[in-house]
């Protein structure tokens, strides 16, 4: 089974959740607000992302943006765990794998 973490009214995850939703797939999905990520999760993201999975874009992320380049790793950790809209969503994963982050169609198409 799939797991999808994020917020719900973010227009991406809802684009996701829909593309699973369409194509059939069981998945359960984690709300960011009722169960913020762990550390743990935050560095497995991290190594499979490439580096810190922030939404680079969004305004959460512009508030906090001097605060978290300003940080050490253990405060940068601390920072997306209490802010949770600052982290890349949807992130879909399989067998704890990371799969995608954000809402690639192409991506979520070979979801089998």
């Amino acid at each position: 089974m799939y797991k999808i973490y994020g917020i719900p009214n973010c227009n991406t995850v809802k684009k996701a959740l829909n593309h699973l939703d369409s194509s059939k797939k069981e998945y359960e999905f984690i709300n960011f607000k009722k169960t913020p990520p762990t550390k743990t999760q935050l560095k497995l993201w991290k190594d499979a992302f490439g580096d810190w999975p922030v939404n680079k874009k969004g305004p959460t992320y512009r508030k906090i943006k001097e605060e978290f380049e300003a940080a050490n790793a253990a405060e940068k950790y601390k920072i997306l765990i209490e802010t949770t809209s600052a982290i890349k969503r949807p992130i879909l994963m399989k067998n704890d794998k990371v799969i995608t982050f954000g809402y690639d169609e192409d991506a979520y198409k070979k979801v089998k």
